[in-house]
């Protein structure tokens, strides 16, 4: 079954081409939590759920039923984002053999990226998807304030003891606001060296920045497969919606789920 409706369209081959290249290109700019995260999938586009483990309370139970404990089934939430060429556009670029003005792509790729850091970061409160920030049981920890002296090094070397005290060992990445990155790059006097060069040396340079995180918000993770991955159904692509006074219009979309396997493996600082 063509759910893409691609066949049908009246947009040929070649500007299809040109599209998903437009897309991937844009959203591989734009995110964030795939950078870290590790990847489940994708799966395909009809897979609907998927069972998400909380192994600090995973076992099976025996008796007349067996029923394993600690896992729940979640939807996997669709992200969409609708964007349109006109008609009179395309018809200019074939007549003239000008390339295609695909900023509409651009702008529609770069928000549904940021929908997908949203989920990831900070879930979704009406639908009852958790985040990174938002996940309840994670360890939390208070913030300096990173404008003064050596307190962002002293704040991710406490993050870091908290995972040697509860046996978190692995790749570790840290995410910061925009605000708190401005404040990482502060030269420490006598030393030539910023905030951001000395934890990027604790962390192999996983340090990074996300606009949906806002005013002093930090995250600080050990992202291994065990403690958490991004299951992906369908992975981002575009389809087909309908033609309308002459115009295309069509839609990104991808299925995308976090699954936070072990709550200890997150330290939320703030």
């Amino acid at each position: 079954m063509d759910f893409l409706a691609r066949e049908g369209s009246p947009i040929p081959a070649e500007l299809w081409e040109i599209i998903d290249d437009a897309v991937v290109s844009t959203a591989r700019k734009i995110l964030t939590g795939r950078r870290f995260i590790n990847i489940y999938g994708p799966l395909g586009a009809g897979i609907q759920s998927i069972n998400v483990d909380n192994l600090a309370e995973l076992e099976e139970s025996e008796g007349n039923i067996s029923v394993i404990k600690g896992r729940t089934y979640q939807h996997i939430p669709l992200i969409i984002q609708d964007f349109s060429l006109l008609w009179r556009d395309l018809e200019m670029s074939g007549q003239m053999g000008l390339p295609v003005d695909l900023s509409p792509v651009f702008h529609a790729a770069t928000q549904c990226a940021i929908k997908e850091d949203e989920l990831i970061f900070l879930g979704n409160e009406e639908f009852g998807y958790k985040g990174l920030l938002t996940e309840g049981g994670t360890v939390k920890l208070p913030i300096s304030d990173w404008s003064e002296g050596e307190n962002p090094y002293k704040d991710i070397s406490a993050g870091l003891a908290s995972f040697i005290e509860n046996g978190i060992a692995g790749r570790k990445a840290l995410v910061v606001s925009p605000g708190l990155f401005v404040q990482l790059q502060r030269i420490q006097p006598g030393t030539g060296t910023t905030e951001y060069d000395r934890i990027s040396r604790l962390l192999d340079g996983n340090i990074y920045s996300t606009p949906v995180l806002e005013g002093n918000k930090a995250v600080l993770v050990c992202s291994e497969p065990q403690n958490m991955d991004l299951v992906i159904g369908q992975d981002m692509i575009t389809s087909y919606l309908e033609t309308k006074n002459l115009n295309h219009y069509f839609r990104i979309m991808e299925t995308i789920l976090l699954r936070i396997k072990n709550k200890q493996a997150v330290i939320v600082f703030g």
